[in-house]
């Protein structure tokens, strides 16, 4: 079994894969909108085909937040930084499927977060 691999969003010499899956908790309301974008473009050069992208966190959908707890967070996020904040789960799989990353899952856990599965298509296919 290979060893996980921590990497910096924005860093250019991400490992090149292929790859079977790419994890990441607890991020995306922490790093700037931009550096999402970063990933999302980096994780698509990385992953196989069929590969999966895993994200774990907070995110609410359509600017709605899913829960008064998430708001309350989201709120406090920007308090201390505009980049930071819960994230919109819409526009992140827009995002991905601009990559060609297409929406698998998005999976209910406890403390109003979610995980959001999406695999990459075979550019021959889309």
């Amino acid at each position: 079994m290979l060893e996980a691999l921590e990497l910096n969003v924005v860093q250019p010499d991400w490992p090149k894969g292929p790859y079977d899956a790419v994890f990441t908790a607890n991020t995306l309301h922490i790093i700037p909108w931009g550096h999402t974008l970063i990933m999302l473009d980096r994780v698509a050069e990385v992953l196989k085909v069929g590969g999966q992208l895993i994200i774990y966190g907070p995110f609410s959908d359509g600017g709605l937040h899913t829960s008064v707890s998430n708001q309350a967070f989201d709120e406090s996020l920007k308090a201390r930084n505009p980049e930071m904040g819960v994230r919109d789960a819409l526009e992140l799989g827009d995002q991905a499927a601009q990559r060609g990353l297409q929406a698998e899952a998005d999976l209910p856990l406890p403390a109003n977060n979610r995980i959001l599965v999406y695999r990459k298509a075979d550019a021959a296919k889309l």
